[in-house]
């Protein structure tokens, strides 16, 4: 096992990393937009080896994401541990708005929101001062009225963390590092050593993006940036740099009083104009030290590296350094429960999809169309091998099952069996806007309502081949050399990156009432392995 800091410390689709300590131990939550369940809660206990204790957002009475496109949904949480009882304060963005959840234990579960009203804006924090106030944190629209796109500021009041509602004055109190900043967000108050400190990113998400700091002798008087800001970033590195993206980070202290940033980060394929984030934005871990009453990071280079010492010292990784957190390379789905890392898009039926019906399988109903009734994991390799083992129940024309690539409403990849007539189709499904494109398709059989399948896609850095059989020893080559790219950020637009798993559609969803009736697909197993261990990806 690693005894020193693997970036990322969450591969993939983990961004808006927010982090707190109780009493020796590390806990972590990141955005999770429109996936159920939301809000995916890990612990460590000295930052270099991770697990999933649960998701915060996991019961359907807690929120409503019916409609949500994929990128809105739950934005920047922030949780906080303060006199025994967790918070996490967050955006629904488009719904609620923003709200907060307790908990006694960090696994849940989890209280049902509690609205803050009057909280204009986005990317909430809360800050505990010692003498009992609760302060709110938050991201807004300039009050006069911005005067340019992204135009906004930083502003505190105080809440009553029970009824969520605020009180006193709201003061407007950082507009950011930069001269005309755009986006001053995901704002952080910490009290050390009689100062307050402000962590902020700004500039945006993408390739401009950094993380600043301010402080303050009092938490409403003149804040003042530090001179040397901003504190991280890749900006500055150009085009080419192996890690882009850099910010909207969080500050901890261990028991040993050491001082960690969490931030996001992205790393892209490819090279030149042709690079492409599928991986979305991950969390990656910074040490940090104090000079002259400022924080200095990642102080030996001022980047984002690959592996620290639990000093703080660049180290380079071995080939013993697996990554920091891993999930199962196979899921047999022989518990009665999904695993806390499978996702779905909106919410989760347990009468459409479970592994209670048929024991040792993942049953999924048909949904209307293929993004209802998905189950998900995340990408988390450059290059990687996703495989499923599926027997379905087809009932009706155009019944479908299959493998899905995902990044959103309208950019992903589906290798399918549907049916037509008598006969079951092989289709490889290209979506890159809002028409479907058929790339391949080929009659399997006919005759049997029941059809056993292997589906098998393959990821080498951006090209993916996708085979098909009947048992993962005997499989056909089905298409390969695919661009991936349109499952990437640049070309997809929105804040999420690459997940994959299965799906089942039936255009008569909505029409059939009895299990009888009603298509369905019993997954036996699947597997996703990540091929190689790059840290960042070889041209």
């Amino acid at each position: 096992m690693a005894t020193r800091i693997i970036n990322p410390v969450l591969s993939g689709f983990y961004p808006d990393p927010s982090m707190c300590v109780a009493e020796d131990t590390y806990y972590l939550v990141c955005s999770s937009f429109a996936y159920f369940p939301g809000l995916p809660v890990f612990k460590s206990k000295n930052g270099y080896k991770w697990e999933q204790i649960g998701n915060i957002i996991d019961r359907a009475e807690q929120l409503n994401f019916e409609g949500a496109g994929v990128s809105r949904g739950l934005f920047a949480p922030t949780i906080r541990y303060n006199k025994g009882k967790f918070y996490c304060i967050c955006t629904q963005v488009d719904k609620l708005g923003n709200f907060i959840v307790t908990a006694d234990k960090p696994e849940g579960p989890w209280s049902n929101p509690i609205a803050i009203p009057k909280a204009e804006g986005i990317d909430p924090s809360l800050f505990f001062d010692d003498d009992g106030t609760v302060w709110y944190i938050g991201t807004r629209p300039a009050p006069e009225g911005p005067k340019y796109n992204g135009n906004w500021e930083i502003w505190i009041q105080k809440i009553n963390v029970e009824t969520g509602e605020l009180y006193g004055d709201s003061k407007g109190i950082w507009r950011g590092a930069l001269k005309n900043c755009v986006w001053p967000e995901g704002p952080h108050i910490y009290k050390i050593n009689d100062m307050y400190y402000l962590i902020h990113a700004e500039g945006g998400t993408g390739s401009d993006h950094a993380v600043c700091v301010a402080r303050c002798e009092t938490i409403d008087g003149e804040w003042v940036g530090k001179p040397a800001n901003p504190i991280l970033t890749h900006r500055h590195l150009g085009k080419n740099a192996g890690v882009i993206n850099v910010g909207h980070a969080d500050l901890v202290c261990t028991a040993e009083g050491k001082w960690w940033m969490c931030c996001l980060a992205s790393r892209p394929y490819g090279e030149g104009e042709k690079r492409f984030c599928n991986l979305g934005r991950e969390t990656f871990f910074v040490p940090v030290k104090w000079e002259d009453g400022w924080p200095v990071v990642s102080w030996e280079t001022g980047l984002v590296e690959e592996a620290y010492s639990l000093s703080g010292h660049v180290v380079k990784r071995s080939l013993e350094d697996a990554p920091l957190y891993t999930v199962p390379p196979i899921d047999d789905f022989n518990t009665p429960k999904l695993a806390y890392y499978w996702i779905s898009l909106w919410g989760r039926d347990s009468k459409k999809i479970n592994c209670t019906e048929n024991p040792g399988n993942l049953r999924i109903y048909g949904g209307k169309n293929f993004m209802q009734n998905m189950v998900l994991r995340r990408q988390t390799g450059f290059s990687f091998e996703a495989c499923t083992s599926l027997v379905a129940n087809f009932k009706n024309e155009n019944d479908s099952t299959g493998l899905i690539l995902f990044q959103n409403e309208q950019f992903n990849f589906r290798m399918q069996i549907i049916k037509k007539g008598r006969v079951f189709m092989l289709q490889l499904i290209k979506m890159a806007g809002p028409k479907e494109e058929i790339l391949k398709e080929e009659i399997l059989s006919g005759g049997n309502e029941n059809l056993h399948m292997v589906l098998r896609v393959l990821g080498e850095k951006q090209k993916l081949s996708f085979e098909y059989g009947q048992d993962e020893r005997n499989m056909q080559l089905f298409m390969d050399n695919i661009d991936s790219s349109i499952l990437s950020t640049e070309k997809a637009g929105g804040f999420v990156g690459t997940v994959m798993g299965v799906f089942a559609a039936s255009e008569n969803a909505d029409k059939k009432t009895t299990t009888e009736e009603s298509f369905y697909v019993d997954f036996d197993w699947f597997k996703y392995e990540n091929i190689g261990l790059d840290w960042i990806c070889p041209v």
